[in-house]
């Protein structure tokens, strides 16, 4: 029948397809009477002067695919590569009316393949060196184009299993290539990883190779970041970049020059590397290239405590990166989270470290977004809601059991401020002193990465350990006056004067919050400056001098109350009372829509407005399955089970 046949050529086409050419395929001049047959048994839809028929929904499609019998399906795919008018659809037809190994289609499949990839078109690689793979009767060719495909699909982030992933490579037979994807594969294990990585780079010969050792040499740089080595981070990188000079793409990393950039930013060399970065183009213009490197300078200027360019950069990168990677948009949202946070954008910072897990958890790697839980646990600390925040904590702390590096500092680092938060200065000290000497050529204390030494330094002073606090705190100065860092020089500077009271050197304490003032007037952190005002308010009440402390102290309750900072905002109100002032107004009561993250509540409104979850995901630019996640994160903490129940929520309390 005329309608069963326009559906079958649909299948065959795709979900979706132009009406003329399933009509070709089908061989009806004439098929308007057969698409509305189709119609109206729900098998497809049209819409009036739409040329482009669709399946209502990919289960019907499918349905309607494997319902043809394997015989008719390779005539339609053949055909359909014949009415083709792009090499790439009649290739992939070509594939899917194959019957067994062909050497001539795998070769053309394969090369389509390797041009995508260095365009770095990964989704679109991957399928093409995959079809090659299974057209290719040849055991080493074979696994060489899986090994090609797995690599692309990786970046591509439509790997749904890394552990099967990884399986299926073991199986063969060993190879640099083999050697080089495993140790891929298992980033999120330092010592594997390196293990495989210096077997595929001590088999490889560069001179002949230089892309496979290209490729080597960017996932050593991106071991090297996992384990927190800054300078063998950027040694790596450049020598990616010197292998094979027209990355990113040729390194099948995506990320080679932020690496290096960010190598530079880890080992004190930020300065140096940001003075070249100056005449990049705007995000929306750069090319693959270009963004890389303001991914990099993004970066860079928030070390160096440029947070306004920093977040603009950013920005830029995260709305213009929707191409790239799946690890570089990763990347991209945590860059921006980062700074955001040190900007005092937390409600950002909230919804981007939020994306940032959720791209992370689509692509099964949960372990590249582990950053991302520590900004939140730093947020959720500081903003006082301490139970989410200890989750982020827990999150973090099933990392450590391989000893690596990064999942222990930071857990640290996230134990260490939702203890100072709690005002509990023992569980701050017990869980930031570990950090004091991390051993090895890199620092964990270089000024603008997350700062320890001044919160173990005040934790030490409060428990009456003042050698231990003078151990936290003399490298740190030295450091921050080494780099000029303003940022840094504030907090040394509030963390001296917080010691040196303590011990009872009232001179020498105000000498040191009279320099953070001084160092504050050129840092941007909000919540920085409000607890130096904090801190020294509550210095001036201690020693009689309240008219003084009161400006400090309503200077830094001005801060905190923009912040929500609420646990040093309680503080900072208990040394008003003990000046004899009074006490701000309670915050008013918060909306149910409070109670979301601020992605969530993107996803909530626009459900709400009517929108399917695929149109919201096209709305949001993030994939049908993140939107899912959310709606299945955001429906008990509102209590509703439905879309007509989640409008009404929000229409009464959003």
């Amino acid at each position: 029948p005329p309608a069963e046949a326009l559906v079958s050529a649909a299948a065959v086409l795709g979900t979706h397809s132009q009406l003329d050419v399933a009509a070709a395929l089908a061989g009806q001049s004439d098929p308007l009477p057969a698409l509305g047959e189709a119609a109206a048994a729900g098998l497809l839809t049209e819409r009036a002067g739409d040329p482009v028929v669709r399946f209502p929904h990919p289960l019907v499609h499918a349905a309607v695919y494997q319902r043809l019998t394997p015989a008719r399906r390779a005539r339609l795919h053949l055909r359909a590569a014949d009415l083709a008018t792009a090499e790439p659809q009649a290739l992939r037809h070509r594939a899917r009316a194959a019957t067994g190994p062909d050497p001539e289609l795998a070769r053309d499949l394969a090369a389509l393949g390797r041009r995508r990839a260095a365009a770095g078109e990964w989704a679109d690689a991957a399928s093409h060196l995959d079809a090659a793979a299974r057209l290719t009767a040849d055991r080493a060719a074979h696994e060489q184009l899986a090994i090609e495909a797995l690599e692309s699909a990786l970046l591509a982030g439509d790997v749904p299993d890394v552990g099967e992933a990884a399986r299926q490579v073991q199986d063969f037979a060993d190879s640099p290539w083999r050697s080089y994807l495993l140790g891929r594969l298992l980033l999120y294990d330092p010592e594997r990883a390196e293990a495989l990585l210096r077997d595929a780079w001590h088999r490889t010969d560069a001179r002949a190779e230089p892309e496979l050792a290209a490729r080597i040499a960017g996932q050593f740089a991106a071991l090297a970041g996992v384990s927190i080595r800054g300078a063998d981070m950027a040694e790596w990188a450049d020598l990616a970049l010197e292998l094979a000079p027209e990355a990113p793409h040729t390194t099948a990393t995506d990320m080679i020059h932020y690496l290096g950039l960010s190598g530079r930013a880890m080992c004190g060399r930020a300065a140096e590397a940001l003075a070249g970065l100056a005449g990049l183009p705007d995000p929306a213009a750069a090319d693959a290239r270009e963004l890389e490197q303001l991914l990099g300078r993004g970066t860079l200027r928030e070390v160096t405590g440029d947070l306004t360019g920093a977040v603009r950069d950013l920005t830029g990168v995260l709305a213009a990166c929707h191409g790239r990677a799946a690890s570089f948009r990763v990347v991209a949202a945590t860059a921006l989270a980062s700074a955001e946070y040190q900007a005092g954008r937390w409600d950002d910072a909230l919804a981007h470290s939020d994306l940032a897990l959720s791209l992370a958890a689509d692509t099964d790697q949960p372990h590249v977004a582990l950053y991302d839980h520590l900004l939140r646990s730093m947020t959720l600390s500081a903003r006082g809601d301490f139970t989410a925040a200890a989750e982020h904590v827990r999150t973090i702390e099933q990392y450590t059991v391989l000893g690596h590096a990064a999942p222990l500092r930071w857990a640290a680092l996230a134990a260490g401020y939702l203890a100072r938060a709690r005002g509990d200065p023992e569980g701050a000290a017990a869980a930031l002193s570990p950090l004091c000497d991390p051993g090895g050529e890199d620092r964990y204390d270089e000024p603008g990465q997350i700062p320890w030494p001044d919160l173990l330094t005040e934790a030490r002073a409060q428990l009456g350990d003042f050698t231990g606090a003078e151990l936290a705190l003399t490298p740190y100065e030295r450091l921050a006056a080494e780099r000029a860092h303003p940022g840094a020089q504030l907090l040394a500077a509030r963390a001296r004067g917080v010691l040196e009271a303590a011990r009872g050197d009232a001179p020498a304490a105000e000498e040191a919050f009279a320099a953070g003032h001084a160092f504050a007037a050129r840092a941007e952190s909000p919540l920085d400056r409000a607890l130096l005002h904090l801190a020294h308010g509550s210095f001036l009440r201690r020693t009689g001098k309240r008219t003084r402390a009161a400006t400090e102290l309503r200077a830094s309750r001005a801060l905190l109350s923009r912040l929500g900072a609420h646990p040093d905002l309680t503080r900072c109100e208990r040394e008003l009372s003990a000046c004899g002032l009074p006490s701000a107004p309670a915050p008013a009561g918060r909306m149910a829509a409070d109670l979301l993250t601020p992605q969530e509540l993107a996803v909530a409104r626009a459900v709400a407005s009517g929108l399917t979850n695929r149109q919201v995901a096209r709305e949001l630019v993030i994939s049908v399955k993140t939107v899912e996640y959310h709606l299945g994160r955001l429906y008990p903490k509102l209590g509703v089970e439905s879309r007509t129940q989640l409008a009404t929520r929000l229409a009464a309390h959003g």
